[in-house]
């Protein structure tokens, strides 16, 4: 097996993750949202061409996370719209279309006030990245690293029911997307300046209303 490859200073990154404990929230893959169960949160496993997926590290705190966030009342209910949204918020990140994963099960309702909520996974391609800044919202300035949705998985901490979540975006991925099942395992910084990434589409509200 080859050594993953990557900079000193990413190792430096690297070394900061903290990983949070697993909150445990049955993965509903392909199962649409009940009606009734309100959706809360909707995140993005966005993909770059070589299969790596832009995974976010607040350099702070060490907490690793993927593009996303709470739906708003802009997002008049749909978690597309969101994820576009929170992805061009948080990572200066323009996206294609997002494809429907699944949801997990919060039946402990912490997104939604202690009452039991939905929180939908996606996947779409990741166009561009603009040049980085601050996220408006939390104050959080992300490093952005593409890396192998297996290692992406690690770096979340979120063990087994992350490889299957994973797994899924994946396969989704290389149906919808044409990326390739093994993704190339550099890890990868993007540049503060931003860059474009895959040219193609861009969803309407992500970062920018022209393609690529």
């Amino acid at each position: 097996m080859s050594p993953i490859e990557y900079s000193a200073e990413i190792a430096e990154l690297l070394g900061k993750v903290r990983r949070r404990p697993t909150a445990g929230w049955p993965w509903r893959p392909g199962e649409q949202v009940p009606d009734g169960l309100p959706v809360k949160q909707s995140w993005g496993w966005l993909f770059a061409p070589d299969g790596r997926v832009l995974t976010l590290v607040n350099p702070r705190d060490g907490i690793c996370s993927l593009p996303g966030g709470s739906l708003e009342p802009e997002d008049a209910g749909d978690p597309a719209a969101a994820l576009a949204r929170e992805a061009a918020e948080e990572a200066q990140a323009v996206i294609g279309r997002p494809y429907y994963l699944g949801y997990l099960y919060d039946r402990v309702g912490s997104a939604n006030g202690g009452h039991e909520c939905a929180r939908v996974r996606m996947a779409a391609a990741l166009r561009a990245v603009g040049p980085s800044v601050t996220d408006p919202a939390s104050g959080r300035h992300y490093r952005r690293l593409l890396v192998a949705p297996g290692l992406a998985v690690e770096l979340l901490g979120w063990g087994g029911p992350g490889l299957r979540q994973a797994r899924t975006a994946v396969a989704t991925a290389v149906r919808w997307l044409g990326v390739p099942a093994a993704a190339n395992e550099t890890i990868e910084e993007l540049p503060v300046e931003g860059c474009v990434i895959s040219p193609g589409t861009v969803y309407p509200g992500s970062g920018s209303s022209q393609p690529f």
